[in-house]
């Protein structure tokens, strides 16, 4: 799947690429943290919001260079405008601030 991103603001102002590279890390109860790397940061936040809807991880984050966006973060972004993939899960899964 191939994101082409758009420039949106993130929560400190600054800009935010969905193209550029993401790390996603996801905690689980009595495991260790799980790490996956994503060529976009659009694919880290499809992976987190619509393959892991099932609450199956207890804490997620992902790094998009120097910035560490938590998982309510990471849902905010995928509900934002600019987002360049959506699927339309936001009432199934509660809003950003669940």
């Amino acid at each position: 799947m191939l994101f082409v991103g758009r420039l949106t603001v993130s929560r400190q102002g600054v800009a935010f690429d969905y193209s550029s590279p993401a790390e996603l890390y996801l905690s689980r109860p009595r495991r260790h943290t799980d790490y996956r790397r994503f060529a976009t940061a659009a694919e880290a936040i499809h992976y987190a919001v619509e393959e892991l809807s099932t609450g199956r991880s207890l804490s997620a984050w992902m790094l998009v260079g120097d910035e560490r966006f938590n998982k309510n973060e990471i849902n905010r972004l995928y509900d934002d405008d600019d987002y360049p993939s959506r699927t339309p899960l936001s009432s199934e899964r509660g809003s950003a601030a669940d």
